[in-house]
């Protein structure tokens, strides 16, 4: 799928229902991701990051560039676009907004919100390595075409939720970065 044809669908479609299904009880801290679409000539791809296996929070996770709000932050895209070039180097002027998913409710405690952006092409990035472990990308269309998307039933706090599974190569997408990408294509599709 290219630009064009993503944005054309992005935009007319009416956002779905999220597969989300995880409710906190607990106060919630804000929080927002970017989920890049690079173009290329093969068409979009989904960048992704793998995260530092020293972390507090999700540790040698595959996730979105992002994290959490700061009192310095305007919006939550500012949030979004702070975190990504702080993560990856990704400058805001390679990125432009076209939109946002449904927010969602992490079991670490995140109110997270994921911004959709196209990122031009033959982008360098500058990876902070207390951070991120590895960038890479997928192309749109696996997850456009690939039947290969699993949900287990998990239990927390004596309710069950879904756990969300997208495997790529030798990589496991799994919990709210699959979900986000499962309802992205829900919505595009």
């Amino acid at each position: 799928m290219d630009k064009n044809e993503f944005l054309l669908r992005f935009n007319l479609l009416q956002l779905p229902e999220s597969e989300h299904n995880y409710q906190h009880h607990l106060p919630l801290r804000s929080a927002a991701v970017l989920i890049p679409l690079v173009e290329s000539a093969e068409g979009l791809q989904v960048l992704l990051t793998k995260r530092a296996s020293h972390l507090k929070h999700h540790p040698s996770q595959v996730s979105f560039p992002g994290g959490k709000v700061e009192p310095t932050d305007k919006s939550l895209i500012d949030t979004a676009l702070r975190e990504t070039f702080e993560e990856i180097g990704l400058s805001r002027q390679a990125i432009t907004v076209v939109g946002q998913l449904q927010p969602y409710q992490t079991i670490s405690g995140f109110h997270v919100t994921p911004i959709v952006a196209i990122v031009a092409r033959a982008q360098r990035y500058k990876m902070d390595k207390n951070e991120v472990a590895e960038i890479f990308q997928v192309p749109l269309q696996h997850f456009l075409t690939t039947k290969d998307h699993h949900v287990f039933v998990a239990s927390k706090n004596g309710k069950q939720h879904n756990v969300h599974f997208l495997p790529y190569k030798h990589y496991h997408i799994w919990g709210a970065t699959a979900v986000m990408i499962k309802d992205l294509v829900a919505h595009i599709n």
